[in-house]
């Protein structure tokens, strides 16, 4: 495992020291088309915690929605799934209403077909999912940020070596996107791109896979590739196809363990006296006698 938890800051490798990339550094700067400028804006426009992507062992992991748009070839890669060969144009962060015109969040990335009135048509949802990171990754960033040229290769210490958070990332926020924009999609027979990391489908259960003309969501699965003058490029590696209802209960679902199993962790937190409060023996027996009246 790299010593360092960190794969790519402000868009470059850390042991990157090219112009470009201090310069990126320096300024804060986003290379991969952030919809809300130049700058990174990750959890803050004013101190961006510009990771891009970690290490997990010996892979890179990519922590940033925003990293899956370098050089915006997502675009194109949906775009012939959906539509062939024809133009489209693309938004980012488009709301969508339930019946009542209550928001149920904001489509990452819809792709539109005009007619020759500049009137949409035909359109098609994509949504990133980049992976959560569990442990404290604002250390560790300071601290290379301090002084890249000397912190890139830097020892951090294996108590708060930060990692991907796999669980959190598919049941609490894809699994959350699915429900609400999903189920608004699917009702209106609109096809999903899905678009993650490898390591990340890679954790997600197995789902059943159909054929591509029977998909409602496809998977597109990208992994980062070493590029040349020391960056990493985002290349697809594999599309899959399921249904919609099928593959959403199938994340959703925990695999369930053993009753035996829960019972006796149960047991041994008794036994330890891991308890609420009181015992129950102290609250059962009064600590008066009872008066008679």
């Amino acid at each position: 495992m790299p010593k360092n938890p960190l794969a790519e800051v402000f868009g470059f490798p850390v042991n990157n020291m090219s112009e470009v990339a201090v310069k990126h550094r320096k300024n804060r700067l986003c290379p991969f088309h952030n919809s809300s400028g130049p700058n990174c804006t990750k959890t803050s426009a004013h101190d961006p915690l510009g990771v891009c992507s970690i290490y997990q062992k010996n892979e890179i992991v990519i922590t940033c929605p925003v990293r899956f748009r370098q050089d915006l070839r997502i675009l194109s890669d949906v775009g012939r799934f959906f539509f062939g060969g024809q133009n489209f144009v693309a938004l980012t962060e488009v709301r969508i209403n339930d019946r009542n015109g209550k928001s149920a969040g904001n489509i990452d990335i819809v792709l539109a077909l005009l007619n020759k009135h500049k009137n949409i048509f035909d359109f098609a949802a994509i949504e990133i999912q980049a992976v959560y990171i569990a442990g404290n990754i604002h250390s560790a960033f300071t601290k290379y940020m301090e002084s890249p040229e000397n912190n890139w290769n830097m020892e951090w210490p294996k108590k708060d070596y930060p990692k991907p958070d796999y669980l959190a990332s598919s049941r609490k926020r894809l699994v959350s996107q699915l429900l609400f924009k999903g189920n608004i999609l699917h009702a209106w027979r609109r096809k999903m791109a899905v678009v993650v990391h490898r390591c990340f489908f890679e954790e997600l259960p197995e789902m059943d896979l159909v054929g591509e003309q029977e998909a409602e969501i496809a998977w597109f699965i990208y992994d980062l590739e070493q590029g040349e003058a020391e960056t990493l490029c985002l290349k697809l590696v594999d599309i899959k196809y399921t249904k919609f209802k099928v593959a959403l209960a199938r994340i959703s679902t925990p695999e369930v363990g053993e009753i035996d199993v829960f019972k006796k962790s149960v047991d041994t937190r008794i036994k330890s006296g891991q308890l609420l409060g009181e015992p129950l023996s102290s609250l059962v027996e009064p600590s008066v006698e009872p008066v008679d009246l």
